[in-house]
């Protein structure tokens, strides 16, 4: 397979998952019902993300129970990006 076909399906696939994300928030929204004049109870939203320069982790999130899975994230991430800089060139 060609790098450029690889390149062509990639970006196929992310907008495939792009518009899997947003049909599945119409279909949500449009199964709990908006604008219909009764009272939902508040939903919390917990999240978090990681930004990786290199082998240094940024990290931000909501509140410490969101942090807890991308820290481990971080930590394979950065052992990952470390590993290949002790195998030995062949």
């Amino acid at each position: 397979m060609k790098i450029i076909t690889l390149g062509f399906l990639l970006v196929f696939i992310g907008i495939l998952v792009i518009l899997a994300g947003m049909l599945s928030m119409v279909y949500q929204t449009w199964k709990t019902g908006f604008g219909d004049g009764v009272e939902k109870p508040e939903t919390g939203v917990r999240g978090g993300g990681i930004i990786m320069i290199g082998p240094i982790p940024i990290i931000f999130g909501t509140d410490v129970t969101a942090l807890k899975p991308i820290m481990i994230l971080a930590v394979v991430l950065m052992v990952i990006v470390v590993i290949p800089f002790f195998l030995p060139l062949r």
